[in-house]
């Protein structure tokens, strides 16, 4: 479903990414982890279009969406849930989620009886206003937001930051249901160890804008065997 060819990105003059190769096959869930700062929300920005790569090349189901704008690769079905949430905190959770309904412009359907399954909490706070909402909230709304337009692969960046572990351990319950009842693809960034192996069929390593080893399903139960690209 996507492929990342030797891809290079920059801010100004800086590069961050370096000759990442990458793919995710339909109906996986793949991580990236790494520390803080060895470019795994340039990652994302890139996959999605906030970035564009200096060198290399974006395929995303079978098209080659390089130089496609953020704004056209969401409507071929790609959905964004940003580091930090980013919902509009004037609005209310339904307008939120409304606004999601751009996403993957081949779709009909919306999913929100499905969402609402997910994150009851959403429907019982519909007419609230977002910014009110706990930051787990939020990042709940900001992955229906993602979700409602049914999208082929959600981009997902450092979902368990700033929530407290409870909640984080029911987004990654979540996220694997989502994967294996609506069968969305799903490819996220993380640094939390346990968070990365409740929800990753496999992983990426990244250090210093590198993609360093690919982790598979035997590795990822090992927690000395990714713990060292986590630690401090």
């Amino acid at each position: 479903m996507l492929e990342l060819d030797d891809v290079t990105a920059a801010y100004d003059r800086t590069p961050i990414l370096r000759d990442v190769d990458l793919s995710v096959a339909e109906g996986e869930i793949v991580g990236v982890m790494g520390k803080n700062g060895v470019g795994k929300t340039t990652l994302l920005k890139t996959v999605i279009g906030l970035l564009e790569p200096t060198a290399g090349t974006i395929t995303y189901a079978g098209q080659d969406v390089t130089t496609a704008s953020a704004d056209e690769r969401a409507r071929t079905g790609m959905g964004y849930i940003p580091q930090g949430r980013d919902v509009f905190p004037k609005l209310s959770v339904e307008q939120n989620i409304k606004m999601g309904e751009t996403v993957n412009a081949d779709s009909t359907e919306t999913l929100y009886d499905e969402i609402y399954g997910y994150f009851p909490i959403l429907e019982e706070r519909s007419d609230q206003q977002a910014g009110t909402l706990s930051g787990g909230q939020q990042q709940m709304l900001a992955i229906a937001r993602a979700l409602v337009a049914n999208p082929d692969l959600l981009l997902l960046d450092e979902p368990s930051e700033g929530i407290q572990p409870s909640i984080v351990d029911q987004i990654s319950t979540d996220m694997r249901g989502i994967n294996e009842e609506l069968g969305t693809t799903i490819l996220f960034v993380e640094q939390n160890l346990g968070v990365i192996r409740d929800m990753a069929d496999r992983c990426y390593a990244m250090e210093r804008g590198e993609i360093v080893d690919e982790v598979g399903p035997e590795s990822l139960a090992d927690e000395d065997a990714i713990a060292e690209y986590l630690a401090v």
